[in-house]
């Protein structure tokens, strides 16, 4: 039993990994990846003798500023460039003085193809001028992809890995491409079908910018074991990783490959259908990688020999249909999840800005007339008809009577509600003026009533005075005088304009704190007011002994029985608490206490003899 569970469980293992290099846990195993032989060794050499080719490039591009790319090829590739130059039954003496030569690769626009006889006899006069041995090939990208498509992938290799002196992106994009393909084909070995170049390298408008876009097509017919939807997650996964290793090897500052992989069986099956993605990258692609598949696909596609079925046609007849009411859907979908919301939300926010709670929906047109239109008179009706109406569509929509709305329609109602926004943006800062101007207006109003409670009603110059004399006196402090005369400037700066939202809440706060001592000390003032105008007196009555309070307020005094209050003035009148308050509320400091002789004389009548005990 031992050796058959040993037996199942080495098959279970050989059958996950039938992928070269990949273990259970989907990690990397095996060597670490290299860079094409010599490459390295390459790069170190031609390091040195850059300076020796910089006047070459700066020769070249002053006078060519139009060219893309100036590449020095390596030693070891050179026969592969003077057999595609030349052909291939060169003599070898010949080879081998050709080989001795630094041979540099210009790469120049298409649209200048006419131009290159002219172009390489030029260039060769300026490097006979520098003198150095040298053989120039000028080329356009165009005839980089034609030897792509005759299979000429190691010329191609060698002109992405070739010594970049100048370059607008095309050098270094193609280098990136060929670390990736070099990383995956010898991970993946005979699994990878082709290696796939497009996009905007290909069309021969490639920047620094640009992203290469890949397409790797591979081969799952051989995998018999593993479930093609794990197999694919597993490919992708460790494709993708290898993005970053080429972005390094390569000496590229940013990641610029956009690599799409795809099994053998569902590409085929896209074409088959027709899917216009794979009929594009067919006809644009060219391979840096092929083992016989791609480029019978593109000949047949050039031929007219690659047609969809019928079902692929009537299925990308249908999308038309769908497209519309999925266009249609959408109009509706901006109107009810965008500008319904983006025009309400703000709505209520100023609402509650102004002091009042948050509305319902329903209620925050006509709260925004009431309050902003009709009240404050700070909107115009054209913004309140603008609100009026995106809330109707919306009710529309939602009781099915606005099933459909034109582009024409939703253009303006997203000119209107721009334009509602901005006005809204405006109003906001109306508020928050009038908010300000409250806030001042009535901290220097809460002060000043204090201050005049304390002193009697005077101008604002005695008041400030007057409190001065107090913080004189120790009473109050310096901070103190500095806050009062603070909100007094912010006042004055804040009806020239000139006051911000800061200093308003910093005046503010300021003075809350200078008002709570002002009250603190009116209360203190308002006690000793009284502790000094009271007595208390003691007389008989009924044959007892009884006690009673007598209380002097600006001329008037109040006699305290019990509960019962009378005033004495030129006679003894009943009075109550209220009177009693209002005269305390209205007396003023002094530091004399004088009472009428009259008084005692009524008390003396009214109560008969007393005596006052303090």
């Amino acid at each position: 039993m031992t050796d058959k569970k040993n037996k199942d469980e080495k098959h279970e293992n050989s059958e996950m990994q039938e992928i070269p290099g990949m273990d259970l846990n989907n990690q990397y195993s095996g060597k670490k990846p290299i860079l094409p032989e010599g490459t390295e060794k390459l790069q170190k050499e031609m390091e040195k003798t850059k300076k020796e080719f910089d006047k070459i490039k700066a020769a070249i591009v002053k006078k060519y500023p139009f060219v893309q790319a100036i590449g020095l090829i390596a030693p070891q590739a050179v026969k592969l460039f003077v057999e595609d130059e030349i052909g291939e039954n060169v003599p070898p003496e010949e080879l081998a003085k050709l080989q001795k030569k630094n041979h540099i690769y210009v790469i120049i626009p298409e649209e200048k193809f006419k131009e290159i006889p002219k172009i390489k006899k030029e260039i060769i006069e300026e490097v006979e001028k520098i003198k150095k041995d040298v053989w120039i090939y000028v080329k356009t990208p165009v005839d980089i992809w034609e030897a792509c498509l005759d299979s000429k992938f190691d010329l191609v290799s060698a002109i992405g890995m070739s010594y970049p002196l100048y370059d607008t992106g095309i050098l270094e994009s193609l280098r990136v491409a060929e670390i990736h393909k070099a990383l995956v084909l010898q991970k993946f070995d005979k699994y990878i079908v082709s290696y796939v170049i497009a996009g905007s390298m290909v069309r021969g408008d490639t920047t620094k910018e640009s992203d290469v876009d890949v397409f790797i097509v591979i081969n799952d017919t051989d995998v018999k074991r593993m479930p093609r939807l794990e197999l694919k997650e597993r490919l992708r996964s460790m494709i993708l990783n290898y993005i970053g290793e080429a972005t390094a090897l390569a000496g590229s500052k940013k990641n610029i490959l956009n690599v799409q992989p795809y099994l053998l069986t569902d590409f085929w099956e896209s074409v088959k259908d027709a899917h216009p993605v794979m009929f594009t990258f067919i006809r644009d692609g060219v391979p840096l990688y092929d083992r016989g598949t791609f480029l019978p696909w593109k000949a047949l596609l050039k031929m007219g020999r690659l047609k969809p079925s019928p079902e692929a046609i009537d299925m990308f007849m249908s999308m038309g249909d769908k497209a519309v009411k999925r266009a249609k859907a959408t109009f509706m979908d901006i109107l009810v999840q965008d500008i319904y919301w983006s025009i309400l939300t703000p709505s209520q926010a100023l609402l509650m800005l102004y002091g009042l709670p948050p509305p319902t929906p329903k209620q925050t047109a006509a709260e925004m007339k009431r309050v902003f239109m009709d009240k404050e008179k700070m909107l115009e009706k054209k913004y309140i008809t603008i609100l009026e109406t995106i809330i109707q569509a919306y009710k529309d929509f939602e009781h099915e009577k606005l099933k459909e709305i034109k582009g024409a329609e939703l253009d303006k109602m997203l000119a209107d509600t721009e334009d509602y926004l901005k006005r809204l943006q405006e109003l906001r800062k109306q508020i928050e003026k009038r908010s300000q101007e409250k806030t001042i207006d009535q901290s220097y109003t809460d002060i000043f009533n204090l201050l005049e409670a304390i002193f009697g009603k005077k101008k604002q110059t005695e008041l400030v005075d007057d409190f001065e004399k107090l913080v004189k006196e120790g009473k109050f402090t310096q901070n103190h005088l500095r806050i009062l005369k603070d909100v007094v400037g912010a006042r004055v700066e804040f009806k020239k304009g000139k006051l911000d939202s800061r200093k308003v809440d910093e005046a503010r706060k300021n003075a809350s704190i200078l008002i709570n001592e002002l009250i603190d000390y009116s209360q203190r003032a308002d006690l000793m007011k009284m502790e000094k105008g009271r007595m208390r007196i003691k007389y008989m009555k009924g044959g007892q002994n009884v006690n009673a309070e007598l209380l002097h307020c600006n001329g008037t005094s109040f006699l305290f029985e019990g509960e019962t209050v009378k005033k004495i003035t030129d006679k003894i009148e009943n009075s109550s608490m209220k009177e009693v308050s209002e005269c305390m509320a209205n007396q003023k400091m002094s530091k004399s206490l004088e009472i009428k002789p009259k008084v005692f004389e009524l008390l003396k009548k009214e109560l008969g003899d007393f005596e006052i005990i303090l």
